[in-house]
């Protein structure tokens, strides 16, 4: 079954809705929610770092360690330059000092040519956390969006977030991968996402390996932008026991006209070239 035969089969079990475009929608809905799902297409980014969010916002992304400025492949070879490693500012005073501590011991391993590729999540077959995720670059992420729940489902692995459309948490929330989410619509164009019961094993909020605690709590705001060609997020992050101000950053996608494909991060991923790269995740026992 394809994805556009999956997406109308959620839909029509469910007899209180129509089909609304491409989107799972209640009767007389229709243009109060932003069109976020589609068996056709799909939001992609190449960019896999936070931009800054909109001015007033507070304290925006880590950056780059002044002393080390990070080029990506694609900006190195439009300079004749080599690409250098992300390597995170630890003097940032929104860090407290564990953090730092971390960060700092994370970026001396990799200059030292301990880890010759710094750990980053898509790139080793993790999950990439909240908001992390968000960063994966190169291959699209779709929507399914009913009354009750929005999925958020990634080509990469075909990972899932699922946010329930509901204003309240679980009462005890158990750590998780992606926490537990949950949404509202607001404006036409944006949906909310809190999430909350964020676990840290090899979790971070960006490919500076930024830590968090299980305290972290999570708003994304994903709007679509005018045209319907672009979709934005915004995201803030608190964790009074890592950061000493809540911080927000922005992701910006663009829409891809293809249907979900299938991509196994595993596949061929070992280590060629000696680099001593970060273990892919492994079960320790057989699921069967």
């Amino acid at each position: 079954m394809n994805l556009h035969s999956r997406l109308i089969a959620i839909c029509l079990p469910l007899a209180s809705l129509a089909f609304i475009g491409d989107v799972c929608a209640e009767p007389g809905d229709a243009g109060k929610i932003p069109q976020l799902a589609s068996p056709n297409f799909g939001w992609q980014t190449n960019v896999a770092d936070w931009q800054e969010a909109p001015a007033g916002m507070g304290h925006g992304p880590i950056a780059p360690d002044p002393a080390h400025p990070f080029l990506s492949n694609a900006d190195a070879n439009a300079r004749g330059l080599q690409p250098t490693l992300r390597i995170g500012d630890t003097k940032d005073p929104v860090l407290k000092p564990w953090a730092a501590k971390l960060m700092q011991d994370s970026n001396e391993e990799a200059l030292k040519g301990i880890h010759q590729v710094p750990f980053a999540a898509q790139a080793r077959c993790w999950p990439g956390g909240v908001p992390g995720q968000l960063l994966f670059p190169f291959e699209p992420f779709y929507f399914v969006q009913t009354p009750k729940e929005v999925w958020m489902i990634w080509q990469r692995d075909h990972m899932v977030r699922r946010v329930f459309m509901t204003d309240k948490h679980s009462p005890n929330v158990k750590p998780s991968w992606f926490g537990e989410s949950i949404g509202h619509y607001e404006n036409g164009d944006t949906l909310v996402v809190d999430t909350v019961g964020l676990s840290t094993r090899n979790s971070y909020i960006d490919n500076f390996r930024t830590p968090h605690t299980e305290k972290l709590h999570v708003v994304e705001r994903f709007t679509v932008e005018p045209g319907g060609k672009f979709l934005s997020a915004v995201a803030t992050v608190e964790d009074p026991d890592t950061f000493n101000a809540p911080m927000s950053m922005k992701q910006r996608w663009f829409k891809v006209n293809n249907p979900m494909s299938e991509t196994v991060c595993a596949e061929n991923n070992e280590d060629f070239f000696h680099q001593n790269l970060f273990p892919m995740p492994e079960a320790k026992s057989a699921d069967f």
